[in-house]
């Protein structure tokens, strides 16, 4: 029996040691996987400004930082300080609110982030201070942000508001306290447009108005920066939850708004996570999202897209992202098509050298240096040969045809899902899209050819697209009828009711094979009823890098009135000049000494002289127009082909022809190295499961068709309304954290009172003075506890306080329900649906243990902050000492055991010091689980 019991201690202590090492184990991987991508939580402990983005303790390092690792960071920032700095002018505000509402100046909130960095990295440079005060002066001094001739469009008051309330937090200690309390009032009144307005632009208002409300917070006002932040909240946990659909990365605007977006939607993502402990870094489209970036740009990398720094530091962690910023930074077009706009050129750099990571050192994709093809199945975009250096046979080509708004959107307003927050299209901004279902887009040797016609009009002839001869209803150019999306009256999409809503396209195939690139898509059900179409098939081959071959297919109804087809192309740099070869017409451009060249013609053989000109652009576009082709064939009943040839200098074609039946179409062509023959199956049943066979000299390349992937449509994301609520969930505690702050700062001061009833300004008022008379006897009786130990006055006096929060959530309800249904009354079509997240935002939680959303139980959200954070919770402190003196102890017993006890001692003794080391060991194991929820 000695035997056992003296071999016990080693068995017995390694099991009890072992839950305490296992979860360090365990853990380890974790790292690697950290929800909060490395960004501190700051739980509501804030030392002043600078707060949003990093501490008062971090410009320091910053500013080292500057000058070593993020120098090539800061000398683009220098050079935008040193440019206003020079031209004064050119760049401040003006005084007058009628000069500065005159026309669009989002310009001035854009600049004044990159000009309030500059003056925190370089604090001594004589009038940089000096020029920011008078940039700050002159906004607050104008009544209103917004433009005149647009009141109802809320966006540069958005962007004033995020620039002024960066500044301000920049730039606190370098204000004077008139400077500090006036501009604070001009954030607060700017805040408060939100709370109606809220639509459109959704990250760019949102950031906005959460910007707005940090500091608002910081300053003390936390019952208004409460009801900001849950409006901001409630509508973007919600976009955050529909974004899930999205499976491919994109953004249904495109790569250029959509940059736009993405450049807010990532500081919402930084600052809800720095702020409130909310996480999206691990969000399906977000891991996917730098293909959207990476697949869409032409060879020579002529782009800006600045928020590729905050991918890599927070999702990728492999250094693409910062070797493709280096890559686009170092090509970005100068002048000319592609340039950044003056109003935006500089409004990303002070993110991006927050947020640069010297340590993932710049490296390629592993597939960088040869041409992909990739499809973007929610976008319904394909794209091949991008993110190659400018070089000879680096080659670009795209083509669209998918759903309005991206299948996603698309498929939650057609299928009723989300019904809880989705109410059809006015959910949803599709104004921003073009009529171009069916098109595409050609840079061979990165050259561009055939270009989009940027943003301009919403014109399907403005688009690489196709009008049909028959003057239906809604035609903007009569008698040719567009996709019936085009609008004819207005700058935006029609795409809320009627045929529009309903608009689609589709990409049927898209593959390679043996360096041959075949895509079709399907666009009838763009175009209206009326036309009769039954099949209008676009079908894309490129043969050889500076090879493209196009072939339009019409399938008619017996009873179709059309019986002409428009096709354009465009190019917005290059002018086209016509040209003429056997019969054949076609255009071309001149780029250098080469010419790129285009040549047509129908399946009878029949090729008709194109139209050359420009479509100059109305006033008020980015762009002043494009550079046209327009070739205009007749349409037969059942069938018609078109044929469209497009090759580079490295490329001479010697022969083009093709003829057809009702089952293919085949096209025979020959250039000085190869013989090409492409038998392309057009009908909706044919006699083999092929797309296409390309016979290329003495080699049989085929597309067959069981390698299409099927389109699918998602499930709701589920419990998607509590997954919002969850995330809701972490707002209160911050800013009842934030209360006991204030509290404790005040007591016994002389601003004491009127703190108190600054949080309590919109709670009952016959309550309030009672409520203050009690906070401000228990402030006189402050003294020493038990003990000696000092009494945690802040937070009785929070204890104290009725839930203001809470008050300020029923206060506003009514008001907010009369907005929202007044917004409807005054534009039912422009309804804000976007308004109605405000009206049932209230917490739902019915106790202090925990809450209930429909039937189902939040856990608690524990306000811990993270590492960097200032101030920890005494109780996590306390918890801390005692798991350390109980370490002690166990170790100290442990020591005894194995020394004193091993031999000499009755069995009855030793199991009674196993008895106290065992209780000891539930202790610590006690103190461990709760020091692990506190993270103390």
């Amino acid at each position: 029996m000695r035997t056992y019991t003296r071999g016990a201690p080693t068995v017995f202590f390694l099991s009890l040691l072992w839950p305490l090492l296992t979860p360090v184990v365990v853990a380890a991987p974790a790292t690697e996987v950290d929800p909060s991508a490395g960004i501190p939580f700051m739980g509501g402990n804030y030392d002043g400004h600078p707060m949003l983005y990093f501490s008062r303790g971090d410009v320091e390092a910053l500013q080292y930082a500057a000058a070593g690792t993020h120098r090539e960071m800061a000398r683009r920032i220098r050079e935008a300080g040193e440019t206003m700095l020079e031209h004064p002018e050119e760049y401040l505000p003006p005084w007058s609110p009628a000069e500065f509402s005159a026309r669009w100046n989002e310009v001035y909130g854009n600049n004044l982030g990159v000009l309030s960095m500059f003056c925190l990295l370089y604090p001594h440079r004589a009038g940089a201070l000096d020029l920011a005060k008078d940039y700050m002066e002159r906004m607050a001094a104008q009544p209103s942000w917004l433009v005149k001739d647009a009141p109802w469009d809320e966006v540069p008051l958005a962007h004033s508001l995020v620039g002024f309330a960066t500044a301000y937090d920049f730039l606190y200690e370098y204000l004077n306290k008139g400077q500090q309390e006036r501009f604070l009032q001009v954030i607060g009144n700017a805040s408060r447009w939100g709370f109606q307005y809220l639509h459109n632009h959704q990250p760019t208002n949102c950031v906005a108005l959460l910007t707005g409300s940090l500091v608002y917070m910081t300053q003390g006002y936390l019952q208004e920066a409460y009801l900001w932040t849950k409006q901001v909240l409630s509508i973007m946990e919600k976009s955050m939850v529909l974004l899930q659909d999205v499976t491919d990365g994109s953004l249904y605007e495109g790569v250029a708004y959509g940059t736009y977006t993405t450049r807010s939607l990532f500081q919402y993502m930084f600052l809800v996570q720095r702020h409130f402990a909310i996480s999206h870094f691990d969000h399906p489209w977000l891991l996917k999202h730098f293909a959207f970036l990476y697949r869409t740009i032409l060879p020579g990398f002529q782009r800006t897209v600045a928020i590729l720094v905050f991918l890599d530091r927070y999702v990728l962690r492999n250094g693409s992202g910062n070797w493709l910023a280096d890559l686009i930074h170092q090509n970005r077009v100068i002048e000319g098509p592609g340039q950044a706009g003056k109003g935006q050129r500089w409004c990303t750099l002070h993110t991006e050298f927050i947020w640069y990571d010297p340590n993932l050192i710049p490296k390629p994709p592993s597939d960088f240096g040869t041409s992909q093809l990739h499809y973007f199945e929610d976008w319904g975009v394909v794209t091949y040969g991008s993110a190659l250096p400018a070089d000879t046979n680096h080659t670009f080509v795209s083509f669209k045809s998918g759903k309005l708004g991206g299948r996603a959107i698309f498929d939650i307003v057609h299928r009723n899902k989300y019904k809880e927050w989705i109410k059809g299209w006015r959910n949803f901004n599709a104004g921003h899209e073009h009529p171009d279902q069916n098109t595409f887009t050609f840079a061979p040797n990165g050259v561009p050819f055939i270009t989009e016609a940027l943003y301009g009009p919403k014109y399907t002839l403005l688009n690489n697209a196709v009008l049909f001869g028959s003057a239906v209803s809604g035609s903007c150019f009569k008698p040719w009828a567009g996709q019936v999306t085009e609008a004819c009256d207005s700058k935006w999409l029609k795409y809320k009711v009627g045929l529009a809503a309903d608009a689609q396209g589709r990409v049927e195939a898209a593959m390679e094979r043996q360096g041959v690139v075949f895509i079709r898509g399907e666009g009838r059900s763009a175009y209206n009823p009326e036309l009769k179409i039954r099949n209008f098939q676009r079908n894309l081959l490129l043969l050889h890098p500076q090879l493209l071959l196009l072939v339009d297919h019409l399938h008619l109804d017996p009873d179709s009135p059309t019986r002409a087809m428009s096709a354009f192309f465009h190019n917005t740099e290059l002018p086209f000049q016509g040209t003429k070869i056997d019969g054949v017409h076609g255009a071309f451009i001149s780029h250098g000494e080469d010419k790129y060249k285009m040549f047509w013609m129908d399946d009878t053989g029949y090729s008709n002289k194109g139209v050359i000109g420009y479509w100059n652009y109305p006033r008020g576009y980015p762009y002043n127009g494009s550079n046209y082709v327009n070739v205009t064939m007749p349409l037969r009943y059942p069938h018609t082909r078109v044929a469209y040839i497009f090759f580079g200098p490295g490329v001479d074609v010697q022969s083009f022809s093709l003829r057809g039946d009702d089952q293919r179409v085949d096209i025979y062509l020959a250039t000085k190295d190869h013989t090409y023959t492409i038998y392309l199956l057009t009908g909706e049943v044919t006699s083999k499961p092929l797309f296409s066979m390309v016979l290329l000299d003495h080699k049989k390349i085929v597309f067959e068709k069981a390698a299409v992937p099927a389109d699918t449509s998602l499930e709701e994301v589920e419990e998607y309304v509590n997954v919002m609520e969850d995330n809701l969930q972490h707002v209160k505690p911050v800013f009842q954290q934030m209360e006991r702050h204030i509290l404790g700062r005040v007591l016994n001061t002389a601003s004491f009172r009127k703190t108190a009833e600054r949080l309590l300004q919109f709670s009952d008022k016959k309550k309030t003075e009672e409520v203050i008379e009690k906070m401000f006897a228990m402030s006189k009786k402050q003294g020493k506890g038990k003990g000696g130990k000092k009494v945690n006055l802040g937070e009785k006096l929070s204890e104290s306080l009725p839930d203001i929060f809470a008050q300020i959530e029923v206060n506003e309800k009514r008001e907010r329900q009369k907005t929202s249904k007044r917004t409807y009354e005054d534009s039912p079509e422009e309804g804000d649906a976007e308004s109605r997240a405000f009206i049932d935002y209230t917490d739902t939680r019915k106790n202090r243990k925990g809450g209930f959303v429909k039937g189902r139980k939040f856990k608690e959200v524990h306000m811990v902050a993270t590492a960097g954070s200032e101030g920890l919770p005494s109780t996590a402190s306390y918890i801390r000492l005692f798991l350390l003196l109980n370490t002690a102890t166990f170790f100290l017993l442990l020591a005894v055991l194995l020394t004193r006890f091993q031999r000499g001692r009755s069995l009855h003794t030793q199991r009674c010091f196993y008895t106290i080391l065992l209780i000891d060991c539930i202790i610590l194991l006690y103190l461990y689980s709760s020091c692990s929820h506190t993270q103390c």
